[in-house]
């Protein structure tokens, strides 16, 4: 190609950019130009038929021709744009005599506010809050709690194992939130006045099961603490709770591996026409509702933790968090809590300013 053929072609695909209307128009001469068939690729193919010195000389030529045209394009793009845009500004127009939108507030869920209120209350009674992590060895969720190797928990259908760890340890996302009260005896000394609220897992899903929800459990050691300190601190927080002043409460035996002796707690309630109701006692046995358990800390999980159980006693309960909102709230189905429905959340949500607090308290 020679100078004047060349001079000619720039020229010529100059005019061809420079006449673009639109931007759709100016992409499409970009294409026909620098795209895989466009004319300069065209040209840069045929270099190869060309010698040594030829080839680099037209290639150069080429190269300059190309860093025009694409400075050109560039250039006309911003045109463009910018003729787009006024063009926009023109005919759209903003009603300043409209009303503004409303802005929408948002809820606090009602497992969120459920803990919120537990925390609340037990912070009342001298309560402070212990966390652990939700990926647990099997040395905290199970043996320091004294559950036993053929121990039903212990199965893979009940349980979340994951991959062990580079010691060789067993890992499973924890099955309750008991293995923040080990970590919690192994880390202090007596007294201990702790709750433990947090997400737990276990492989199950129904109406009233997820494999993942959220527990709260409570734990005191000292020299001194017996069971009428339990039960008078489960009533309280039940009352409490529910706001019920004279909520009916029952233990009735029971046995976990953690705690001896064990007791499960149950609250009164009716049921009348498929509605259930806390705390309006009425005849027959179904009248209860059981919500937690509880019971006397063993002696062999005071010895997991570093504690010696001929100087120290004391108690734990807990109880799921999801399962006490489903309650007090009257929510029929525990696997709406995760559908993340705004609907559902506008209806059984909460005012965020009214959240409670251990400061504030209910």
């Amino acid at each position: 190609m020679t100078p004047s053929d060349l001079k000619e072609l720039e020229s010529t695909l100059l005019n061809k950019v420079k006449s673009s209307d639109s931007l759709r128009n100016l992409d499409n001469i970009r294409v026909s130009i620098l795209g895989r068939k466009g004319e300069i690729t065209e040209y840069m193919k045929s270099l190869s038929a060309l010698g040594n010195d030829e080839r680099k000389k037209a290639g150069q030529n080429l190269n300059s021709l190309k860093s025009s045209i694409i400075e050109a394009i560039s250039v006309r793009q911003n045109e463009l744009e910018a003729e787009e845009l006024e063009g926009r500004l023109l005919k759209e127009k903003s009603d300043v005599t409209l009303p503004i939108r409303p802005k929408t507030k948002g809820s606090i869920h009602p497992v969120s506010q459920a803990m919120e209120e537990c925390v609340a209350i037990f912070g009342q009674m001298g309560f402070s809050v212990a966390e652990g992590p939700d990926i647990e060895d099997d040395f905290h969720n199970f043996t320091a709690l004294n559950i036993p190797p053929e121990h039903p928990a212990r199965q893979m259908h009940d349980t979340f194992y994951l991959p062990e760890s580079d010691e060789g340890e067993k890992l499973v996302l924890r099955t309750h939130t008991s293995p923040v009260q080990i970590r919690t005896m192994e880390n202090s000394s007596p007294p201990i006045r702790i709750i433990a609220p947090g997400r737990t897992y276990r492989s199950d899903s129904d109406s009233t099961h997820t494999p993942m929800f959220h527990q709260i459990e409570a734990l005191v050691i000292d020299e001194e603490t017996h069971m009428g300190h339990l039960k008078g601190c489960i009533i309280d927080f039940c009352r409490a709770f529910f706001g019920i002043p004279d909520l009916p409460v029952r233990f009735r035996p029971s046995h976990f591996p953690f705690t001896e002796p064990s007791m499960e707690v149950d609250i009164g309630c009716s049921r009348e026409n498929d509605e259930l109701k806390i705390g309006n006692f009425g005849d027959g046995a179904n009248n209860w509702l059981e919500i937690m358990g509880s019971g006397m800390v063993h002696p062999k999980v005071l010895e997991f933790g570093g504690i010696n159980p001929q100087e120290y006693q004391g108690f734990a309960f807990g109880l799921g968090i999801d399962r006490i909102a489903m309650l007090k709230y009257g929510i029929p189905d525990l696997r709406t809590f995760f559908d993340a429905d705004l609907r559902w959340l506008s209806h059984y949500g909460f005012d965020p300013l009214s959240i409670p607090s251990m400061i504030r308290g209910l």
